[in-house]
């Protein structure tokens, strides 16, 4: 895999296949809304492990029990094939929440 732009349509393709996701050429983003703030939390920390073993990061924003997370590489200065499989790994995560 490499660290290399997708194009818009390799982005679009993508997004297909992901659950809840929106995005373009600059960040792939998805909100989740939790049952209770705590099981946000949860649900972060578990993200949080998933990215450290992909070694690759979202950026992600906490609003109570709404949880959004945004994936692009930095220094791609766009989405990489990584964001895609850091969102499908979020995916699987919410799933089995």
């Amino acid at each position: 895999m490499t660290r290399d732009p997708l194009t818009a349509d390799e982005i679009e393709c993508a997004l297909r296949e992901l659950d809840g996701w929106t995005g373009d050429e600059h960040t792939l983003r998805r909100t989740v809304t939790c049952p209770s703030f705590m099981d946000a939390i949860r649900l972060v920390g578990q993200v949080a492990a998933a990215a450290e073993e992909l070694d690759h990061h979202p950026d992600i924003d906490i609003r109570f029990r709404e949880v959004t997370f945004g994936c692009s590489t930095h220094t791609a200065n766009g989405v990489t094939a990584y964001d895609v499989e850091l969102a499908g790994r979020i995916d699987t995560l919410v799933t089995e929440d």
